[in-house]
């Protein structure tokens, strides 16, 4: 149960009302509304990073299930796990994210991700080790894009969290809707 009411979205106002017209029902957002028109910005990352960068899905799909699952975030992996079907991922791939970085479902970029992630999220800074072998299979780009990834669903992690922000109820989907995904 939620440590403090869920916001009403019909008083949202300015950049949070314009934002709320997009926006599925879902309870992080309705969360979020408290936030005013940061709720606007808010969405704005996260929409560069689930719909405007370089990143392979898959991978930045790893990442955000991996950190929801580091910092203890069940709304965060159920909604991701969701995300991360649709897009193809098998069971046996998203379990392997709960597993670790040496479970045996991941190819080498996969598992380099993995451990890039549970670097940056239990240290800050990637060690050499984590980020030398990756930075020679992604770009500049993509590297950033990563670690943007993973900072902003620590931080989504962190607020889902600390409001204990409810899953939906059974049956709802997930709202999150990526460009040529079904459903």
């Amino acid at each position: 149960m939620a440590r403090i009411p869920y916001f009403d979205p019909a008083k949202a106002e300015g950049r949070a009302k314009a934002a709320y017209e997009k926006l599925p029902n879902l309870n992080i957002f309705r969360m979020l509304g408290h936030s005013g028109d940061m709720l606007d910005s808010f969405i704005k990352l996260g929409n560069s990073i689930l719909v405007h960068g370089d990143l392979d899905p898959v991978l930045r799909e790893i990442a955000i299930v991996r950190t929801g699952v580091l910092r203890g975030s069940k709304y965060e992996v159920y909604q991701h796990e969701a995300i991360s079907r649709k897009l193809g991922m098998s069971d046996e791939l998203i379990k392997g994210i709960h597993e670790g970085p040496e479970a045996k479902v991941f190819d080498d970029l996969q598992r380099m991700v993995m451990r890039f992630t549970d670097d940056v999220v239990k240290n800050t800074r990637a060690s050499d080790a984590t980020f030398n072998p990756l930075a020679e299979k992604l770009s500049y780009k993509e590297m950033q894009e990563l670690v943007i990834t993973v900072g902003f669903y620590t931080l989504v992690s962190n607020f889902l969290e600390t409001f204990d922000v409810d899953i939906e109820d059974a049956g709802h989907k997930s709202g999150v809707k990526l460009p040529g995904m079904q459903g």
